[in-house]
This record gives C-alpha cells, sequence and structure tokens, in this order.
C-alpha cells in the first residue's frame, strides 16, 4: 500500500510540474556590444523567443542559429517586433567579441536579437535547468557543451508560452502563426 501511495504522489508530482507555464528566471548577463541585460526584465511587456548556443558549437548550433535567423526575417515580413534571445553555455569561452564575430555570419538586427555572455558556467547551466528544464553539460575531453535544441517562446509576464524544435526549419513558420495569433 506505501509502495502504491508514494507511487501515486510522484506522479501527480510529476504530472503537475509539466501543467501550465514555467516562470523565466532572474539572469544577469552582456549581450554583444558589451550591454548590461537583465533576463527576463530586459523583454517584459513583449513576447519573445530564446534558444542555447555557443560558438565553438560543431553540432546544432550553427542550423539552430540558422533558423533563428530565418525566424527574425519572417517576424519583419509580418511587422512583428519581437525579440530574439541567444543565450551562451560556454560563457568561459564566449566573450561578447567571439559572439558579435559568430553572430555576423547571419545577418542579426542586432536591435530585435541579444546574444547573451557574461555569466558563469554554473550560473547558465542552473538557469538553463531551473527556468527552461532544459539540461547543460560540459562534455568531458571537448570544447564542447552539450545543451537542449529548443526555441522558447516566453510570454510578456516572463511565461515559457510554448516549446519548439530550434533544429527544425518548419518551426519558424510555426512561431510567426503563433506569434500573429497572440498579438491579435
Amino acid at each position: 500500500m506505501k509502495m502504491k501511495f508514494g507511487f501515486s504522489l510522484l506522479l501527480i508530482l510529476l504530472i503537475s510540474a509539466g501543467c501550465g507555464s514555467k516562470d523565466v528566471e532572474e539572469l544577469s548577463a552582456i549581450n554583444q556590444h558589451g550591454e548590461q541585460v537583465s533576463v527576463p526584465k530586459e523583454y517584459a511587456g513583449d513576447y519573445w523567443v530564446a534558444d542555447f548556443i555557443f560558438t565553438n558549437c560543431e553540432t546544432v548550433c550553427p542550423p539552430m542559429t540558422g533558423n533563428m535567423s530565418r525566424l527574425q526575417a519572417q517576424l519583419q515580413e509580418e511587422g512583428l517586433d519581437i525579440q530574439l534571445v541567444s543565450v551562451s553555455v560556454d560563457p568561459e569561452n564566449d566573450t561578447q567579441d567571439k559572439l558579435l564575430a559568430f553572430a555576423e555570419n547571419y545577418q542579426p538586427d542586432f536591435e530585435h536579437w541579444d546574444f547573451l555572455t557574461g555569466y558563469s558556467y554554473q550560473d547558465v547551466k542552473e538557469w538553463s535547468i531551473k527556468s527552461f528544464q532544459s539540461p547543460v553539460k560540459k562534455m568531458e575531453d571537448s570544447n564542447q557543451v552539450a545543451h537542449g535544441t529548443s526555441f522558447f517562446l516566453v510570454g510578456p509576464d516572463g511565461n515559457i508560452q510554448e516549446t519548439y524544435s530550434g533544429t527544425k526549419a518548419d518551426s519558424v513558420t510555426k512561431i510567426v502563426e503563433d506569434l500573429k495569433k497572440l498579438k491579435e
């Protein structure tokens, strides 16, 4: 009987944890221009889209950043004023200058797209897990960092509204469609 109760309680807690929207906790950072940014306060009052990347990434970050660039272009075409936020999971390596050089390959409009660093690896690891349920882990014997590949749509109140695949190009269209509905 105790086993069934314990299992039931665990199941209820897991289901409850997955329900509803998740608040994005505070993170102090600097962007590619060395400007201080307080997330989510900086973007409060409107929708914004976040992802996790790093400049030495040899796998998912280039296509994710390419999709974020396509997202920015489609948002501009639709007249949607949405902030994009790419958060480095390798802040010890990703200085503002490295992020700026990395970003330039994707023709960003820096008025609407921040590349963030300026915190410790431990801070971003904990923030990613607590705010986005997205694990981050340094790979042994490598300069690579394992991280989630999602794009997160965050609402004006700092709650995560929706999660999309950052590696699939069709997610870009879905994000734009969802934002058009939300902004009506």
